[in-house]
């Protein structure tokens, strides 16, 4: 049942599996509205999957735990559901799709998240409007989707489409990938003018950086498919003085 008591986001003992292969070995994480958490871990500890997991990839099985969103059970809903009921991913590497524009992709993708269809003068009034308030060039909507695009250029993008969909909860998976420190900026400046006390993210990242601009509520360490430790912005500054070595001694001995 759904309660405005309900966590906006929760994930209970999640085992998930690519192919033969156990990648998320239990993980446990709540996300509640007006919070932002920052999940860090390295290359190849299963951030991505986690991401994409709770998205729905199909390549993705999970085996055992639930996902919780808005208080309903979404383990088995398919993708489309989950991003018509406010849920949206910000990807790593977000593909290019020749001869579809940048207005032309949103307009259809908030057509599937709210079921209204905008009049093209409608939409693009709103992309304007949100193009203004993240500091874009307004001829960005005419182009076809990130082809052609630097990586800042695909990643502001993606903080465009999150800024016209208006998700309840954005996932952006390491979505500071690759930027000059210029762009990084950018990214977080749209990221923070997006926080709102209903609005929740989960932010996957790899390096402290992406942190100097954006402050989360909660940071999470993330090794192996698990969680190994959480805290206050504090246990970033503190990955980022002790590296990742410190928490796998904590591993090692759990083991």
């Amino acid at each position: 049942m759904v309660t405005k008591t309900s966590p906006l986001l929760q994930i209970e003992n999640l085992h998930a599996s690519a192919g033969d292969q156990e990648i998320l070995k239990g993980v446990d994480l709540t996300v509640d509205r007006g919070e932002i958490h920052a999940l860090m871990g390295p290359n190849g500890s299963g951030k991505s999957t986690l991401a994409n997991a709770l998205m729905g990839n199909i390549v993705y099985k999970i085996t055992r735990g639930t996902v919780t969103y808005k208080g309903e059970d979404i383990t088995n809903a398919p993708p489309t559901d989950r991003g018509a009921a406010g849920m949206f991913l910000a990807f790593q590497h977000p593909e290019a799709i020749p001869g579809v524009s940048v207005i032309q992709f949103l307009r259809q993708a908030l057509s599937n998240r709210t079921g209204t269809d905008l009049t093209v003068l409608e939409l693009r009034l709103k992309v304007m409007d949100a193009m203004k308030e993240l500091g874009m060039e307004t001829s960005f909507a005419d182009r076809y989707l990130n082809e052609g695009f630097s990586g800042g250029e695909r990643k502001r993008n993606e903080v465009l489409q999150m800024a016209v969909l208006e998700p309840e909860l954005a996932i952006m998976d390491e979505t500071d990938s690759g930027l000059d420190i210029d762009a990084l900026r950018t990214v977080a400046d749209g990221v923070n003018k997006l926080t709102t006390p209903e609005r929740g993210f989960l932010i996957i990242t790899h390096y402290q950086r992406l942190l100097d601009y954006i402050t989360p509520d909660v940071v999470h360490i993330f090794m192996e498919g698990r969680i190994l430790e959480s805290g206050g912005p504090e246990l970033a500054a503190r990955l980022e003085e002790e590296g990742y070595d410190s928490f796998r001694q904590v591993l090692t001995q759990a083991k």
